[in-house]
């Protein structure tokens, strides 16, 4: 497993219940998590003293019950500001387990010795896509919202990268891959945090079992002819690790060669030193670096 423990600002204190208690900055918020099966007595004060708790309606969704938490906040990881705001299903604006691969690829930019440029696809609030540039690579924003894309902006300034060079774009991924594909347009890197399901800005729907090989395949054809890394997240509990390797080694491995690995990721748990599951990633990664 790969697992975010560089985090000052973020933890998860402790989970129950299929609740995860999480301090954010010097907030603390008790949010639902499927993986949360276990029931262990809660004896952090944090579960009676939160900021904020989302609760789940036996119907779908669920609302937000807050106790003197700001509109918005910023917490930080090294060079990185994010702002921080609670929104409709029991999101933040950002999945803090995504630290390990920003981690990961950034080593890989740093080292690269050449220019780099880096396509992010459901790239969200932004947290790769500060990463990227961070370490040094010119970056393509896409996602199908344009109040995300705006959100992330606001990242860019609160990380002092609003001069980097990061290209915002609001479209359905797949259709501005097909599009870059007609351009000729090339990258040497390729991210992609697609959602389980989702719509896009023209309603297109996205269901990841059925339109992530499909999505691959296209990336291939944009990937430079001496391409750095290929990462997918997957948030679906049907996409094991092992599933995401086998799709980036039939496409990506077999035409350039380098390395395939997949693993879950996950976050550190303070009560009780274990490690919270929060999905699984793929990386493939060139064989000179």
């Amino acid at each position: 497993m790969w697992i975010a423990d560089g985090w000052k600002d973020y933890e998860v204190i402790d989970c129950s219940d299929g609740e995860k208690l999480e301090r954010w900055g010097k907030y603390l918020l008790v949010r639902p998590d499927p993986q949360v099966i276990w029931s262990t007595p809660k004896t952090e004060k944090g579960w009676r003293k939160m900021n904020g708790h989302y609760h789940r309606s036996a119907k779908g969704g669920g609302e937000w019950e807050f106790f003197d938490l700001p509109e918005q906040w910023t917490i930080s990881y090294k060079e990185l500001t994010f702002q921080l705001k609670p929104f409709s299903f029991k999101h933040t604006g950002l999945f803090p387990e995504q630290a390990a691969n920003w981690d990961w690829f950034s080593e890989k930019i740093k080292k690269a010795g050449r220019p780099v440029k880096v396509l992010n696809l459901f790239a969200y609030t932004g947290g790769a896509t500060l990463a990227a540039a961070n370490a040094g690579a010119a970056v393509t924003h896409v996602d199908a919202s344009k109040g995300m894309v705006g959100w992330a902006k606001e990242n860019a300034r609160s990380s002092n990268l609003e001069s980097a060079p990061i290209r915002w774009i609001v479209d359905d991924c797949v259709k501005f891959v097909e599009r870059e594909i007609r351009r000729g347009s090339r990258y040497d890197a390729i991210i992609m945090d697609p959602p389980s399901y989702g719509r896009g800005p023209k309603g297109e729907i996205w269901k990841i079992e059925d339109s992530i090989y499909p999505l691959v395949k296209l990336c291939k054809e944009l990937l430079s002819d001496k391409p750095l890394f290929f990462l997918i997240n997957s948030y679906t509990t049907g996409l094991a690790p092992s599933v995401l390797s086998y799709m980036i080694s039939t496409e990506i491995r077999q035409k350039f060669g380098g390395e395939v690995q997949a693993q879950e990721v996950g976050l550190p748990v303070t009560k009780t030193g274990l490690v919270l599951p929060c999905g699984a990633s793929g990386r493939w990664s060139s064989a000179s670096v």
